[in-house]
């Protein structure tokens, strides 16, 4: 289990994600504070109601690829990984730009409402720590969207974050703590941080430097294959 001890992370997830970035927006425009709006329909490279198995990734702006053309996100770099290595799965992008924990759990059913999924990527709580809100209902929120899905035999993927340093040590270490405990207690896949290896290197983030440029998200895309493919293999062998 990696530790992060990158002095310039704490700076950039000052504003982690706040997510209040669309889609259109240019790479390298600064994010707007994070807000939180009504989901759009899910965005998938191909849409296929086929019955194929299906991964989805529930997020914010990390996941809605804030600042990227579509084909850069890294559901998109997934989808391409799949494909590559002869797996004839979808992924479906269900990130929204400043969702919060709660407002994921709010969605949870929208996104889930794709025909076959197998398999759920968690990836919420940046803007929690942002906001600083209370850690043990964001621990509430990621484990009521955990157990959703387990109820549906979808195999869960929690990608961790890091809560940013303006709210003091104790916050952040409660907040890195959550997603550890959520990991033993329901026992699913985890990625300790997303943004290993790329929060606070500047050249593998945008000008705002919060969120990931294309290369950044590269980085991001393969933390994630790494966790994600045997989960597959072992949905396949099932």
């Amino acid at each position: 289990m990696s530790r992060i001890r990158l002095p310039a992370l704490a700076l950039a997830l000052l504003a982690v994600i706040s997510g209040a970035c669309s889609r259109s927006a240019p790479e390298g425009q600064p994010a707007a504070g994070p807000q939180e709006s009504a989901p759009p329909p899910a965005r998938a490279a191909t849409p296929d109601d086929s019955g194929r198995p299906k991964i989805v990734a529930l997020g914010d702006s990390l996941t809605a690829g804030y600042g990227l053309l579509e084909m850069q996100d890294y559901p998109a770099l997934l989808q391409k990984k799949l494909e590559e290595d002869g797996y004839d799965w979808e992924v479906v992008n269900a990130g929204v730009s400043g969702d919060t924990s709660a407002a994921g759990l709010q969605r949870l059913d929208w996104a889930l409402q794709e025909q076959n999924v197998r398999v759920l990527i968690v990836e919420l709580g940046a803007n929690d720590g942002l906001r600083g809100l209370p850690v043990n209902q964001m621990k509430k929120n990621l484990a009521a969207i955990i157990e959703a899905a387990q109820t549906r035999r979808i195999a869960v993927l929690l990608a961790g974050m890091e809560a940013p340093p303006n709210y003091g040590p104790e916050y952040a270490s409660s907040f890195r703590q959550v997603y550890r405990d959520l990991a033993r207690q329901f026992n699913v896949t985890f990625v300790p941080f997303m943004l290993d290896k790329v929060a606070g290197i500047v050249t593998l983030n945008q000008a705002d430097g919060i969120h990931p440029n294309s290369e950044g998200t590269h980085i991001v895309a393969e933390t994630l294959w790494h966790a994600l493919r045997p989960m597959v293999d072992a949905a396949n062998a099932s």
